[in-house]
């Protein structure tokens, strides 16, 4: 049997960040919900077809 533990509160933790890292987080975040609404699309419109299966190189 395992051990029980009291539940603690929850914890505020505060980070710091840069601009420019709010920035490229920004960018990342824009371009994989355009990425992500591709991928709805494709998947919607072809959903009766199967997706194409691509094969990765081996990373050395």
């Amino acid at each position: 049997m395992g051990t029980v533990q009291a539940a603690r509160p929850a914890q505020t933790l505060y980070v710091t960040i840069r601009r420019d890292e709010l920035r490229q987080l920004k960018e990342e975040r824009d371009l994989l919900k355009q990425e992500l609404a591709q991928l709805r699309l494709l998947t919607q419109s072809s959903s009766a077809q199967p997706l194409p299966v691509t094969q990765r190189a081996p990373h050395a």
